[in-house]
């Protein structure tokens, strides 16, 4: 049985700077409106200035908070013993790369060419370093498709701040010679790929296998605190139901959604459309088939394995499904 309803007056979300059905549905007004009537508020973290410490989109030590973002720190949070829930997957393609210098084009061409490479490796004094996993992983999935692995190649360390713009530290140390490759992923990354003339070398998207594409966003959960969904359920299905509806509208609306992936992001039309061109409706729909709980599964053993997680997390338990095949049913077509 729900534990019984407590007073509430604001709800949360968090989402990260890609696509999201949270940020679609923030940038329509429809989660607002969805609450309106009940007397709650509807606030984004980030948004919040000093009310709410920022560092919750990764802890999630808030009890009224929706988040949809990398499964890195929501792992972690888990890990560390945060009652989250996880209500949702997305899969996206997002334009996952490893970038070379433009001397090495056709040098590094395939995923065992990266043997003996030297490797950009990001480090980052913040809680936790989820640009190192992404980099970790991404390597790991390229090598994987070659039989290869980590100890194949040679990580250097490179030291970003932890305000750095993404890739920059990177993509510097590839510029100056001090790696010979750099995992990237997104819209901003392939800006940022221009500006520092580095050229893709393997091209993650091209491979049938999308084991070589787990990381940090793929896939990407939805989670909430336990708390919420034991005293408030029907709050958590209604603002699923509009995320449900959001990725609907998102399908027949690409004018729209290339608008709001350039806000969300920061990147301009070139970065949106280099790197989701697949960014419709079936990405952005949440699903916690076995498929992509056994893909989330992947990653935690993965990030476990590299030390990034303080204990082990039972994907399946850790997911709840009722909320969402609830707000399927309650959808409606935008």
């Amino acid at each position: 049985m729900p534990a019984p309803a407590t007073s509430l007056d604001t709800l949360w979300f968090t989402r990260c700077p890609v696509p999201t059905a949270t940020g679609i549905a923030a940038d329509r007004g429809w989660l607002a409106a969805e609450f309106a009537a009940d007397g709650l508020v509807v606030r984004s973290l980030q948004d919040a200035g000093g009310d709410v410490p920022r560092e919750r989109h990764f802890t999630h030590a808030l009890t009224g908070l929706f988040r949809e973002g990398g499964n890195v720190p929501a792992l972690w949070a888990r890990a560390a013993g945060e009652r989250t829930r996880l209500i949702g997957l997305t899969w996206i393609e997002e334009r996952q790369a490893i970038l070379i210098r433009a001397a090495d084009r056709g040098r590094v061409a395939e995923p065992a060419d990266l043997a003996g490479l030297r490797i950009a490796i990001p480090r980052r004094d913040i809680a936790i370093d989820f640009w190192r996993a992404m980099a970790l992983a991404g390597f790991h999935g390229a090598l994987a498709a070659a039989g290869l692995g980590l100890p194949d190649v040679v990580p250097v360390e490179v030291v970003a701040a932890p305000s750095a713009g993404q890739w920059i530290a990177e993509l510097e140390a590839l510029r100056d010679g001090r790696v010979d490759a750099v995992y990237v992923k997104g819209a901003l990354a392939v800006e940022a790929a221009a500006a520092h003339g580095a050229v893709i070398g393997i091209d993650l998207d091209t491979f049938d296998d999308p084991t070589v594409r787990i990381n940090n966003g793929t896939p990407r959960p939805v989670t909430v605190h336990q708390d919420l969904l034991d005293r408030h359920p029907d709050l958590v299905v209604r603002f699923l139901r509009v995320l449900v509806e959001a990725a609907d509208w998102a399908g027949s609306h690409p004018d729209d959604l290339a608008r709001i992936l350039a806000a969300e992001t920061g990147a301009g039309p070139a970065g949106v459309a280099g790197a989701y061109r697949g960014a419709g409706s079936s990405d952005l729909h949440l699903d916690l088939s076995d498929h992509r709980l056994e893909l989330l599964a992947r990653q935690e053993g993965f990030l476990r394995g590299q030390g990034f997680l303080a204990g082990p997390v039972d994907v399946a338990a850790w997911a709840a499904p009722e909320p969402l095949a609830a707000a399927r049913s309650l959808a409606v077509a935008r």
